[in-house]
């Protein structure tokens, strides 16, 4: 297993936006970079540009097995199958090895091909957007991390030197984790463009619309942060005043129906998350809403 005094080498399966900036940060601190490997040799050889070090393949190839630690960056899809092709060529070679993947949503169970040929098995997850203009900032994030116990030595050596926090995940449903991040980014644009259109229908410009929204937003999540979420809370669910809501469902249905769906879930989310008296709120949403459908409970 990897020590102080050994320097660190690593090859990457799969070499997208996060294996590529995983890469190249790690690169910069001093890991030794073998097989770089993607499914074309010439996205193999742009990523290895990237990363600034590196051997392209197209294919898995045992110089994957010259490396200490294994990262599997692929689409989740493909991960099942890397790690039993990995077991499949390597076998026992690889006892001792670390093999890290990078999904949010899948645990280290997805690698079980590799821990039963001996590998060290877990995953490493920037809780980061990985965008399209360049690598993303790295220090100071949160990486959820799990594994065996010398996996999870490695991943939060990781974590460590690219300046970030390793959090291991406990729950059993790593699914969720990887869906908590999704309401705080992706759907958190999602309801910023929806927000802009609903403006742009009154008159505003773009550039106008965003304006109005940006410092709207910011100081919301400003005062979250600064004094919690119950504090934070404003508009008309907070002053009792359903009437309101009433009539942004009655607008709101001048729109696609997916606006007033949004609407509608969101507002029931906000009393199950921030109403002192939830049952009390949902019953009032209600009489203004329909029933809701019945969920699972805990």
């Amino acid at each position: 297993m990897l020590t102080q005094r050994m320097p660190e080498t690593l090859s990457i399966v799969g070499a997208g936006r996060v294996g590529r900036a995983l890469g190249r940060r790690l690169h910069e601190l001093g890991w030794r970079v073998g097989a770089v490997t993607t499914r074309s040799i010439t996205t193999a050889r742009a990523a290895v540009r990237a990363i600034g070090a590196g051997h392209p393949a197209d294919r898995l190839t045992r110089r994957v097995l010259a490396s200490e630690v294994v990262l599997i960056a692929t689409p989740d899809r493909a991960i099942g199958d890397v790690a039993a092709n990995l077991a499949d060529f390597g076998g026992h070679e690889w006892r001792g090895k670390v093999v890290l993947h990078t999904s949010g949503a899948l645990d280290s169970s997805v690698l079980a091909p590799l821990a039963s040929v001996g590998a060290a098995t877990g995953s490493i997850h920037p809780m980061q957007t990985f965008g399209s203009q360049g690598p993303p900032e790295l220090a100071g994030r949160v990486f959820g991390i799990d594994g065996s116990p010398a996996a999870l030595k490695v991943a939060r050596k990781m974590s460590r030197q690219m300046g970030g926090v390793a959090v291991r995940l406990s729950g059993t449903n790593k699914a969720a984790y990887h869906a908590a991040g999704s309401f705080a980014c992706s759907h958190v644009l999602t309801l910023m463009e929806a927000a802009t259109r609903l403006l742009m229908a009154q008159g505003f410009t773009r550039r106008q619309a965003v304006r109005a929204l940006l410092p709207l937003t910011r100081q919301t999540l400003d005062n979250f942060e600064r004094i919690g979420p119950r504090a934070a809370w404003t508009g008309p669910m907070t002053r009792g005043d359903f009437s309101t809501l009433q009539r942004h469902s009655d607008a709101l249905a001048d729109f696609p129906r997916e606006y007033l769906d949004a609407y509608k879930a969101l507002s029931r989310l906000t009393a199950v998350v921030l109403s002192g008296n939830s049952s009390a709120a949902l019953q009032k949403l209600d009489r203004i809403f329909g029933p809701r459908q019945q969920g699972r409970k805990k």
